[in-house]
């Protein structure tokens, strides 16, 4: 009996320590090491979510304790494979806080905290259930027109708006399951996609659903034979046809291409379809109180055309509302009482207005040194053009820090015209190149590399003063227009030499006919 008593203990002594034992290759003790030095800042100590960091993001860092997980190969209401909870913390979740960790930490270090996460939950205890990925099928030929059909009969754009920018009608009561205000994914910008922007990532989405969001399973109604496993493909299919065909290349030059003709003033201008545009993203404004971790407006594209008169650029940045925007108020209030400031008191919600600030130095710099780029400084200030929607208008001024903006008088502002649509604004601004007074206008030059920077505030996101979202500097090329001399000269140069031979054939031929 007592061999047998001793025996139990052991085992309860082995089944006591077993969470910090190595298991597949897999030591949670060396997990927990790399957890608290790299992952608790925003998860917490005990994995519930609650880091010191968390108060300050949305969507917030995941409860590892409730074992709930958006991405994965499983179904609804299942648990991760491991394979899952790896390609999550190997590649990062987009839209969020979350990095990728693969080229931060070595392959042990993953493998080791991936099996520390999971001694959060007791739901991964339970060995006799293993997660079992779904059978997702082979891509069947492309009909995006079927999905379109379908993106409408199950209520796609209820949240994802009519052309999936995160504008529908239900967009502004969304909340996670922890109650947290959260968006609609913006459909056209798939680079940003959590778990992937490929079709195949986009189907195995629909099929999982997003666990702990409104993203539901569309399983069921496979199942239910209210669609084939084909049109939920051929749905996937329309969803990634809402993106550009490939990512945003990040550039550091806009080229303001010389235009042929009138420069299009209007957003619309089918002009526009042939400038190249440029991609330059946005993130939070954390240098300056009040600081802002959860911008809206994830960046902007830009296309710019000149004359040698006059200057346009044409801003497009995806916004789920036109601010400022009544049926918006409520979640605005949600955002602001979820998200940690610096403000002694928490603002309440106000009608504020959408507003995009184009940044440029006063002067264009012989070298590289620019101004500060957070809108300039007292003794070294910034020229910008800042566009409101309401009142919808443009003005020019000079920025001398992030709280103090000295508007120029009104012949200095450029013009202005702004289009909402379907959850995108397109805008255009336009000033003649150089202006009477040089001394606090820009005077813009061809052939030379002007900074340029991009501020971003959505007025439905709490987004007001400090709020906002920056950009770095960036350069502003006006290509030099071709002189005529350029396409003359070669002519006339060929024409001279076709000349000469002709003389000298003709010489030579009366040189013959003589001997």
């Amino acid at each position: 009996m007592k061999s047998v008593g001793r025996l139990i203990a052991v085992c309860i002594a082995l089944l006591s320590v077993s969470p910090t034992v190595r298991l597949s290759g897999q030591d949670t003790t060396a997990g927990k090491k790399v957890y608290v030095k790299w992952c608790a800042g925003c998860h917490g100590e005990d994995g519930k979510g609650d880091g010191p960091a968390a108060a300050y993001m949305l969507p917030r860092p995941r409860d590892f304790t409730g074992a709930v997980y958006q991405v994965r190969t499983t179904a609804n209401g299942q648990l991760p494979t491991d394979g899952d909870l790896m390609r999550s913390i190997d590649d990062g979740l987009f839209g969020t806080a979350m990095p990728g960790w693969k080229t931060r930490l070595s392959d042990a270090e993953r493998r080791d905290v991936l099996a520390y996460l999971k001694t959060f939950s007791s739901f991964f205890a339970d060995t006799t259930q293993r997660p079992v990925a779904l059978d997702f099928g082979r891509e069947p030929g492309t009909d995006a027109r079927s999905g379109r059909q379908f993106y409408d009969s199950i209520g796609c754009r209820k949240c994802h708006g009519d052309q999936g920018r995160g504008d529908g009608p239900s967009a502004p009561t969304l909340k996670d399951d922890a109650g947290f205000p959260i968006f609609a994914a913006d459909l056209a910008q798939n680079w940003r996609f959590n778990g992937g922007g490929d079709v195949a990532a986009i189907y195995r989405r629909l099929r999982t659903g997003l666990d702990g969001t409104p993203m539901p399973s569309f399983s069921d109604l496979i199942d239910q034979k209210f669609l084939t496993a084909d049109e939920l493909w051929h749905l996937a299919q329309y969803v990634r046809s809402l993106s550009p065909p490939r990512p945003p290349e990040l550039r550091d030059v806009i080229h303001a291409a010389a235009a042929r003709g009138t420069l299009p003033a209007a957003p619309d201008d089918s002009a526009w379809n042939r400038v190249e545009r440029s991609w330059f993203p946005l993130v939070g404004q954390v240098i300056h109180k009040s600081r802002w971790f959860t911008p809206a407006i994830a960046g902007v594209w830009v296309q710019a055309l000149h004359d040698g008169r006059a200057l346009a650029l044409r801003i497009t940045w995806d916004d789920r509302s036109p601010s400022p925007d009544s049926a918006w108020l409520p979640f605005t209030q949600r955002v602001l009482a979820s998200v940690a400031g610096d403000d002694s008191t928490p603002p309440t919600a106000a009608l504020w207005p959408d507003q995009l600030i184009v940044q440029f130095p006063t002067k264009i710099p012989e070298g590289m040194e620019r101004p500060y780029f957070l809108m300039g400084a007292a003794t070294q200030p910034v020229y910008q053009w800042r566009w409101t929607s309401a009142p919808r208008r443009a003005i020019a001024g000079l920025a001398r820090g992030i709280e103090r903006f000295d508007s120029l008088p009104a012949g200095s502002a450029p013009a202005a015209q702004a289009v909402y649509d379907h959850g995108q604004w397109r805008l255009v601004l336009t000033r003649a190149l150089a202006t009477p007074d040089t001394a606090d206008d820009l005077q813009f030059r061809t052939g030379r590399a002007i900074p340029v920077a991009f501020f971003g505030q959505d007025g439905s996101n709490g987004e007001f003063g400090t709020r906002m979202a920056v950009s770095t500097w960036y350069f502003l090329a006006l290509d030099q227009p071709t002189p005529p001399r350029v396409f003359v000269t070669p002519v006339v140069a060929i024409a001279v030499t076709l000349g000469l031979g002709l003389v000298l054939v003709r010489r030579a031929q009366q040189r013959g006919t003589r001997a």
